[in-house]
């Protein structure tokens, strides 16, 4: 979980034919990682919650870079070097909570003149644009045992991702719904049930506990250790998709 955008192996992310992509695209902006403060993160520690994952974000921009590269699917890609608030402030227009599909998901819109001239600077074709935000929706958690679960709504970290042309058109975008079974596995999620305390008190009533700030940062430095092995990182199904779907690497 270098970056956790698990993109999957799909058989269409893009938004136009891919030889209209690869045109478009040949040489690629990454922008820093975006995390988005206004959004549905309910952890009692947000601030701590917000700096720690704008901190795993620093880490992982030059990985995904890297990555990118080793595709095969692009010219030139290359990191920004905007300052991530800064430019996601200058940026953002808007943010819309969407359910397409039973997909729930944060969708970004961004300023057009902002984007052209962000474009144009950086002589690019097109820039990609990556926000970490949090949401709120029903899921089904089982207990350690796979015996006892609860539905109910948790709050979780998601992350999305556009590519974008000087002109705003969208040229690859996850999650994307010209795909047959669209999904966005959460990046991270923040609350757990608590089935231990629920037995220990002999009662069928479970309660949803946050996450520690300290056990979140355990947890993510934990995958990082064991990175790169697993193949449902977000930085490598990125990768495998473009691998799969034009790239020569």
């Amino acid at each position: 979980m270098i970056v956790y955008l698990s993109f999957g192996c799909s058989n269409n992310y893009y938004n136009v034919p891919r030889e209209t992509f690869e045109k478009k695209a040949k040489i690629l902006g990454v922008a820093p990682i975006f995390v988005d403060p206004e959004s549905d993160i309910r952890h009692p520690e947000k601030e701590a919650l917000v700096n720690l994952i704008k901190e795993q974000n620093r880490k992982n921009e030059k990985e995904l870079v890297a990555r990118l590269k080793k595709t095969g699917t692009f010219f030139s890609v290359r990191l920004l070097d905007d300052d991530a608030d800064k430019l996601y402030n200058n940026i953002m227009f808007r943010r819309e909570r969407r359910d397409d599909a039973s997909v729930v998901y944060n969708k970004y819109f961004f300023k057009l003149p902002e984007l052209k001239e962000l474009v144009t600077r950086n002589g690019l074709d097109a820039v990609m644009f990556t926000v970490v935000s949090g949401l709120t929706r029903q899921d089904t958690v089982r207990s350690s045992n796979l015996v006892s679960y609860l539905e109910c709504d948790y709050n979780f970290l998601v992350m999305t991702s556009q590519i974008l042309d000087a002109d705003g058109n969208i040229l690859w975008e996850f999650p994307n719904f010209r795909e047959n079974s669209p999904s966005l596995p959460a990046f991270f999620p923040l609350q757990y049930p608590d089935f231990d305390e629920a037995k220990a008190n002999e009662t069928e009533k479970v309660d949803v506990k946050f996450k520690t700030i300290p056990g979140i940062t355990r947890a993510l430095n934990k995958v990082r250790r064991f990175y790169p092995p697993r193949e449902d990182t977000g930085i490598q199904r990125i990768c495998i998709h473009f691998r799969r779907h034009g790239g020569t690497a």
